[in-house]
């Protein structure tokens, strides 16, 4: 069976994944959208050392339909699809800085202006629910309204992108920009940029190539 287009960017982002500190071990999983479901990677594998063969195709409902056995958060990639038809790739990922924040369970704040790479004024932190579940989902969903990423409480982080590279570039900005808040407060109160400087950010991120 030929590969789906897009196949060699999804392992491309997986690899980097690892690469960028997102990830490690068998952490994270990826995805691509595919007319009739989606492809994603497997459970207990390390994302940097995955071949076009270890990927596992699901149909719309999440049953499988080549490959092994799919991550445990199939659910969350397919609810994503669902629910948002202009997205064609979802990276879940652990990141230290990012994932400290969801431990905290607190929203990432414009501490920076490259927060608008996620699409918004602050990144949210989602409730919490089990991994693998349909409420993880429904948490997800909701922190990701009007946003291209958001934390997930005491798990990680979501990302989604047009792509699995846009995807992964929108995850790598998340994980900075909650670096930097988190340096800026272990030397005080970090000063958080307001809705009218944010609002003109957003304006120019319609045109930012970085």
């Amino acid at each position: 069976m030929r590969a789906p287009a897009g196949t060699s960017q999804l392992l491309e982002a997986a690899r980097r994944s690892v690469t960028a500190g997102l990830n490690h071990g068998a952490t994270g999983n990826l995805s691509l959208r595919l007319p009739e479901g989606l492809l994603v990677t497997p459970t207990g594998a390390a994302c940097d050392r995955l071949a076009e063969s270890d990927l596992v195709r699901l149909d719309g409902e999440g049953g499988v339909v080549g490959g092994g056995r799919p991550s445990s958060e199939w659910r969350l990639h397919r609810d994503i699809y669902r629910a948002r038809p202009e997205v064609g790739a979802v990276v879940h990922a652990h990141p230290v800085f990012a994932t400290t924040l969801a431990c905290e369970r607190i929203d990432l704040p414009a501490v920076h202006y490259m927060i608008a790479a996620a699409g918004g004024v602050n990144v949210r932190c989602a409730a919490y629910a089990t991994f693998g579940t349909e409420a993880l989902s429904a948490a997800a969903l909701d922190a990701l309204a009007g946003r291209r990423a958001c934390l997930l409480a005491n798990h990680g982080i979501v990302a989604v992108g047009a792509d699995p590279l846009d995807a992964l570039r929108v995850a790598i900005e998340v994980e900075s920009v909650a670096e930097l808040f988190w340096r800026a407060r272990q030397g005080g109160r970090p000063v958080i940029l307001g809705k009218a400087e944010m609002a003109e950010v957003l304006d120019r991120f319609r045109d930012y190539q970085g």
